[in-house]
């Protein structure tokens, strides 16, 4: 399965590029995140409260995933 990785705000400066495309066996959004946070440097992707997104849609971790989907990840958002 080929999934499409985009990132945002702080996660794309801590990662140093805007998008990676990841080859592997997924089931949901957190088996994409899960992969990358292991890498060098992805530790950031393990925060508890990060938002996630599945073909542009806003969606929880738990989200299925399919060959071609798009999937990106980005802190959430504080007001005040």
């Amino acid at each position: 399965m080929n999934v499409t990785v985009k990132f945002f705000a702080r996660y794309r400066e801590a990662l140093g590029v805007d998008s990676v495309k990841v080859e592997g066996v997924f089931a949901t959004v957190d088996d994409v995140r899960a992969l990358l946070a292991q890498r060098d440097g992805a530790e950031v992707l393990s925060e508890q409260n990060l938002m996630c997104a599945r073909n542009e849609d806003l969606c929880q971790l738990d989200e299925p995933v399919s060959d071609g989907d798009e999937v990106a990840f980005f802190p959430t958002v504080t007001g005040g």
